[in-house]
């Protein structure tokens, strides 16, 4: 009997792609109990799987042997109950990273050309002719423009490698921040150890941290007060990354320049979060991905891995 791999229909996944492996497919709906015929089943695709759910299914699923989630981060998957040590656990890292970067560039881009105040004003029905007209090019102490800019992108994985070449492309100075230094992909990158030195010089701070206890409110009071007055945070890794309470401050009483934040501590944002009224704020409600590109791609590489007996691609 061929073996069975279950794939979620909260995604259009094409299927073609993986035929010809002598492996059956079935789909499931991810709301919706998986039937007894298919609880055999080794192999388990996942995508916007909720939580309680899958703490149901995870010890239904007796045979399990892989999951493959379409994530990122598959916190979900974590937190279910499965079995790690029988279950080999897959992220979709490499998915999400173009449309995490273009968001990143989006956000940079409404911070530095205020696209968000001129639809405040729009909205009042006025004419925002402060930001109109004849303007001085890149004034030194504000953030207008990504030309010369100093960007530093904190946590250098894969959708900064994406991100940095459209930044240098619009004449950006980008560096690096992760746990190890070195040039990647012609960027400098450097240690946190260097982050009091770079915070200072920083025009866009850009923070695609994952979540984990190591980067729990890694950009601190401390480290925000590093910050020159124009600079701007833009958060599309983790909420927990950002000590929130800190920035609120910071943007209330004018010590940095704006926030863009694609990710929060609590989402949805409460209504009581400060964040919908702190100036100079924009507020994007996990966005940026959403959207795995071309998942079949990596389904297929690791069935092919899987039924190999070869160590499979992103295992968490």
């Amino acid at each position: 009997m061929a073996r069975k791999l279950l794939y979620p229909t909260s995604l259009a996944i094409d299927t073609s792609l993986l035929e010809g492996f002598g492996v059956s497919l079935h789909a499931y709906d991810v709301k919706a109990p998986i039937p007894d015929d298919l609880l055999d089943a080794e192999i388990l695709i996942t995508w916007t799987n909720p939580v309680p759910r899958l703490k149901e299914e995870a010890p239904r699923l007796k045979n399990l042997r892989w999951i493959q989630s379409l994530a990122a981060g598959p916190n979900d998957v974590l937190s279910a109950g499965f079995d790690t040590s029988k279950i080999t656990v897959c992220t979709g890292s490499g998915l999400h990273d173009h449309t995490v970067a273009e968001h990143t560039l989006g956000l940079l881009l409404n911070a530095a050309r205020r696209f968000f105040e001129m639809r405040d004003y729009q909205l009042q029905g006025k004419w925002p002719g402060h930001l109109g007209g004849p303007q001085p090019d890149r004034p030194k102490g504000k953030f207008t423009s990504l030309q010369d800019a100093n960007v530093v992108v904190w946590g250098f994985g894969n959708i900064a490698k994406m991100l940095t070449p459209w930044l240098t492309a619009l004449g950006a100075n980008v560096t690096g921040i992760a746990r190890s230094q070195g040039v990647r992909n012609g960027v400098e990158v450097y240690g946190e150890d260097k982050l009091q030195e770079l915070l200072p010089k920083t025009d866009a701070l850009v923070m695609i941290l994952p979540g984990s206890d190591a980067t729990m409110h890694a950009l601190n009071a401390e480290r925000l007060k590093l910050l020159p007055k124009h600079a701007w945070v833009v958060n599309v890794g983790r909420g927990t990354s950002i000590d929130e309470s800190a920035l609120a401050d910071a943007l209330d009483a004018g010590a940095i320049g704006g926030a863009a934040l694609d990710v929060f501590e609590t989402e949805p944002l409460p209504e009581g979060s400060r964040f919908w009224k702190t100036p100079n704020t924009i507020v994007s409600p996990h966005a940026a991905g959403g959207r795995p590109q071309n998942p079949e791609t990596l389904i297929a590489a690791n069935l092919r891995k899987f039924l190999a007996g070869q160590e499979l691609k992103n295992i968490i």
